[in-house]
């Protein structure tokens, strides 16, 4: 086992490589600890160099509608009328603290999310 920092991505490529190899190994091995630090050196070089932002707020909200096979007419109970869903979904309206808590509240969405600019 020749464990070392990924500072380069040679050194993440020639990691994944690695990983691809020993995948499958046994936890308690040999290979399945050093496969549990190259996965977590892996990931640390992922995150600092290939950071997720997170989604807009409104493509969030359209998601979860989907994903809960909600309509603009559950998003109108939530955030009081139906004009209203229809302004925020088009991006004519924005929302307010209290639309974002409601959100958060029935849909389940971070607020982290539903802050944003957008």
């Amino acid at each position: 086992m020749d464990i070392k920092p990924i500072k380069t991505e040679r050194d993440y490529n020639q990691a994944i490589e690695r990983l691809e190899i020993i995948f499958n190994a046994k936890s308690g091995s040999p290979e399945g600890d050093e496969l549990e630090v190259l996965g977590i050196l892996i990931d640390q070089y992922e995150n600092e160099n290939f950071p997720i932002g997170l989604p807009d707020p409104i493509e969030a909200i359209k998601f979860r509608m989907e994903q809960m096979g909600y309509n603009q007419s559950d998003l109108a109970n939530i955030v009081g009328l139906k004009s209203r869903a229809s302004e925020i979904l088009n991006r004519k309206r924005k929302l307010t603290l209290e639309m974002i808590r409601q959100i958060h509240e029935t849909l389940h969405i971070p607020t982290d999310v539903l802050i944003q600019t957008y």
